[in-house]
C-alpha cells in the first residue's frame, strides 16, 4: 500500500484584466498591468506570446465592451494568492451557443494541477450560463500537456483546423449539459 498522501487539488480564482490592464500588458508595461489588476503579475504576462494575446483582447474589448465578462483573466492560486496563469473564453457565446476556452500556466507553476483547476472553473462557469450550449477547446496537435489536461472532462474530438500562428490544432467540444467538472 502506498503511504504517500494524495495531492490536494489546486484552486484558482479569476481576476479581471480590464481593457486598460490588457493594453498595458500588450505594451510590455508589467507594473502598469499589475497596478490595474491589483495583483502582482508574473513576467510571463509580458512575454511575446502574452503581449500578442493581450493586445488582441484589448482590441476585442474596444470593439465590443460587452465581451469583458468572458475574456482572459489572471488566474490566482487560492489560498496563497500567487498568479499562476491566465484563462478565459475567446468571447461571449456565438449564435449557436458555443464558447471556446483558453488557458495558459506560468512556466514555474506547470505540471502542478493549475491548468485543470482553471479548466474546471471555466467549465463550471460555462455550464451555469443559459446561453452556452457547447464548449470548445482547440489544442495544438503537439501540445501533449494540454491534450492531457482536457482528458476526463467529456470532450470529444470534432475536427482539426490550422492557422498561421499555431499551426495544426485539434478541435474538441463538449455539450454544456454534459460537462463533467469536479
Amino acid at each position: 500500500m502506498n503511504d504517500e498522501p494524495l495531492p490536494i487539488p489546486k484552486r484558482v480564482r479569476f481576476v479581471e484584466l480590464s481593457a486598460k490592464a490588457l493594453r498595458a500588458l500588450a505594451d510590455g508595461d508589467l507594473a502598469g498591468g499589475s497596478a490595474e489588476t491589483g495583483v502582482a503579475l508574473d513576467e510571463f504576462f509580458v512575454c511575446d506570446r502574452a503581449r500578442w494575446i493581450f493586445g488582441y483582447r484589448a482590441d476585442q474589448l474596444a470593439e465590443d465592451p460587452s465581451a469583458a465578462p468572458w475574456i482572459t483573466r489572471a488566474a490566482v492560486s487560492e489560498p496563497d494568492g500567487a498568479v499562476v496563469g491566465d484563462a478565459g473564453f475567446h468571447g461571449p457565446p456565438d449564435e449557436a451557443g458555443m464558447v471556446e476556452v483558453g488557458y495558459t500556466v506560468v512556466p514555474g507553476y506547470r505540471r502542478q494541477g493549475y491548468a485543470r483547476a482553471m479548466l474546471t472553473a471555466l467549465l463550471v462557469r460555462a455550464a451555469a450560463e443559459p446561453g452556452v450550449r457547447t464548449v470548445r477547446a482547440s489544442i495544438r496537435s503537439d501540445n501533449n500537456e494540454s491534450l492531457g489536461t482536457i482528458a476526463g472532462f467529456g470532450f470529444t474530438r470534432v475536427g482539426e483546423q490550422g492557422n498561421e500562428r499555431d499551426g495544426l490544432e485539434i478541435v474538441f467540444e463538449v455539450p454544456a449539459d454534459a460537462i463533467q467538472a469536479e
